[in-house]
């Protein structure tokens, strides 16, 4: 059985890993010629806050009024990492990503099973509180990107749809870094 993930509203201070956001682009390049800019953006309906909490407390962003000067930016974060939430039921009918045009590979029946207790490796399984308003949905670990920290800050009060609570949002870390972190077997 899928125990129902706990989210909490966000408390206003900070981003913070498991912010969960609403309606984030994706700059997929830029080009230029003869003077014309193209740029390609994907847009993503939700997406989760990977970067761990302790990087993300420790920017000078979120720098106190009462604590002491930051010296140097050694702590400054360049971007933020963030996941793709897709709907769980598109992803079982491999149609979470028709809109870029891709063809995703469908999950059976039994394969969802093992999908929804979080024993595939690649996804993420998680169901929302009824409150939320968000079906089920899946992080797929290989659709990973970054996203500047001040852009999360400057939409946050628009765009930030809640919070995962801290011990599922370990659980989430963990396989993201465990999938990062396995060797590929030769053929």
């Amino acid at each position: 059985m899928v125990a129902k993930l706990q989210a909490e509203t966000f408390n206003g201070n900070r981003v913070s890993q498991g912010s969960v956001f609403k309606n984030i682009e994706y700059i997929e390049y830029a080009t230029q010629k003869n003077g014309i800019v193209e740029v390609s953006k994907i847009d993503f309906p939700l997406v989760v806050v990977l970067t761990q909490d302790c990087d993300l407390a420790q920017d000078p962003t979120y720098k106190k009024e009462n604590e002491i000067q930051v010296i140097n930016d050694d702590k400054r974060l360049f971007s933020v990492l963030v996941a793709p939430l897709y709907n769980a039921e598109h992803v079982y009918e491999g149609k979470h990503l028709s809109n870029l045009r891709l063809d995703m590979q469908k999950i059976n029946s039994d394969r969802k099973k093992v999908l929804k207790n979080n024993q595939t490796p690649r996804y993420h399984y998680i169901e929302f509180p009824n409150e939320f308003g968000i079906v089920p949905q899946i992080i797929d670990f290989k659709h990973y990107f970054s996203i500047s920290l001040f852009t999360l800050e400057n939409i946050k009060s628009t765009n930030l749809k809640c919070h995962i609570s801290k011990l599922f949002r370990e659980d989430i870390s963990h396989r993201f870094a465990s999938y990062l972190s396995r060797i590929a077997l030769p053929d």
